[in-house]
């Protein structure tokens, strides 16, 4: 008989972090429990990491060089999509189906995992209707699980999850969604997203009075829902992707690349909108790191040098050094790279705030081409502007939710780095023993998870 397995993605997860969450400590407390550091894959953001733990390989092979890239064929950078056929090699439960077909597995919330060979599928999918209003839904599979847990819990809370009026109701959704999917369904492998700390620690940053709050209320949900888990007869596996390091300089790569004369724009009727598919380079930011896709092989040189001379820059990796660390792939950009420890990369490539274009300022995170953690933040006008565009949106009235600021200097924490000590790094705390060394590469996890669900 498998064992039963819960596995928690609690973003930002580090040492520091665990030490101020006694509930989840006492609820995990066992002569058993083993605490190791996990050692991400570049660059250590949500969607590569997640797809290092699924596939136990690097992104060289499961071609998820970050939380987007650029698709060649099309000539569109996109952001934070959802199916798991992008992700290249044999999954976790793929693999555990291939040994046992009778196991059953769960994905709650994983990105890429929409279309996955998962017997349980829950994520969510907003509905985009004609007139271009944005409601709550979420997708599912079986498809009829939707009612289901939508009649259970209420609408899955999707201006809670991301944007400005983010808050734990969210996590705490998620949280009860896993539950009734371990009493309902009963997989053998069960992961889920618990996102609560990637709000306040990027914006006031991981050592602030709003990140011991936000730690304070994540301790409070994970903690119920591990022991309710536990109960179930379910073993925890509790993890992180990275760890939330403090910031305070944004980086343009995009202006400076296109003040250069490298990347390309086109005027618009909504403002200024790149043109990868006409520039000669432009970056793909997420957080601290960024995919420098460059035309042709007589401009990755001076292009490299040019990225070198930018001060919050720390390297620059070539075609010669992708290899070195994994990204190898025909989807890595011809340059990939890292911010300093205190900076970050802004996507923005406008150089006049009155030729952004209209999606600058709404929360539009398939429109961008980078990831842009400002929508966290309410621009001018506050609260008395969102008001007013929901009091239009009421009256039947098309308008844009152009109310999340613009300035990149408000966030302070960030991440995508290697970890420069234990203390950075994200961890991995079961509540069985294992023989694995104190420091695990995240590629391991697939095999522990795979040998754990299986052992007699």
């Amino acid at each position: 008989m498998p064992n039963k397995i819960l596995v928690i993605n609690l973003v930002g997860l580090t040492a520091d972090v665990y030490s101020k969450m006694p509930k989840v400590s006492q609820a995990l407390a066992g002569a058993t429990t083993r605490q190791v550091v996990l050692q991400p894959p570049l660059p250590a953001v949500t969607c590569t990491s997640q797809a290092t733990l699924s596939t136990g390989t690097q992104p060289r092979n499961h071609g998820v060089v970050s939380n987007g890239w650029y698709f060649r064929d099309s000539a569109e950078i996109r952001f934070w999509l959802r199916s798991d056929h992008l992700v290249q090699g044999e999954k976790l439960w793929e693999t555990a189906k291939k040994i046992d077909p009778n196991l059953r597995v769960a994905n709650l919330f994983w990105r890429y995992c929409t279309h996955a060979a998962c017997d349980v599928t829950v994520t969510e999918r907003p509905t985009y209707w004609a007139n271009g209003r944005k409601g709550p839904d979420i997708y599912t599979a079986p498809e009829h699980f939707r009612d289901e847990l939508v009649e259970q819990l209420g609408e899955f809370p999707l201006f809670r999850f991301w944007g400005p009026a983010t808050n734990i109701s969210s996590t705490e959704w998620i949280a009860k969604a896993t539950l009734h999917t371990l009493r309902c369904q009963s997989p053998h492998i069960a992961l889920t997203y618990l996102p609560h700390l990637d709000y306040d620690l990027q914006k006031y940053g991981p050592h602030s009075s709003e990140a011991v709050k936000a730690i304070a209320e994540v301790d409070e949900v994970a903690s119920d829902l591990i022991l309710h888990a536990r109960e179930l007869g379910y073993q925890i596996a509790l993890l992180s992707e990275y760890g939330m390091t403090e910031v305070s300089h944004p980086v343009y790569l995009n202006r400076i690349l296109r003040e250069s004369g490298y990347l390309s724009v086109q005027t618009a009727k909504n403002g200024e909108l790149l043109e990868p598919g006409a520039s000669r380079a432009f970056a793909a930011c997420s957080h601290q790191t960024a995919h420098v896709y460059v035309d042709a092989p007589e401009n990755v040189r001076p292009v490299k040098e040019l990225l070198r001379s930018i001060e919050g820059v720390d390297r620059v990796f070539g075609p010669e050094d992708l290899a070195s660390i994994g990204l190898d792939h025909p989807r890595t950009g011809q340059l990939f790279v890292l911010a300093n420890s205190d900076s970050w990369f802004a996507y923005p490539y406008w150089l006049d705030e009155s030729q952004a274009p209209d999606f600058a300022r709404c929360v539009a995170i398939h429109d961008k081409p980078g990831h842009d953690p400002v929508e966290m933040f309410l621009g001018e006008g506050g609260k008395a502007k969102v008001m007013k565009r929901l009091l239009q949106t009421k009256l039947g009235l098309r308008t844009t939710m152009d109310v999340i600021s613009t300035d990149a200097s408000l966030i302070r924490g960030s991440h995508g780095r290697l970890p420069e000590s234990p203390d950075d790094s994200p961890i991995l705390i079961t509540d069985w023993n294992h023989d694995s060394s104190e420091t695990m590469p995240m590629t391991e996890f697939y095999s522990l998870i795979l040998d754990q669900v299986h052992q007699d």
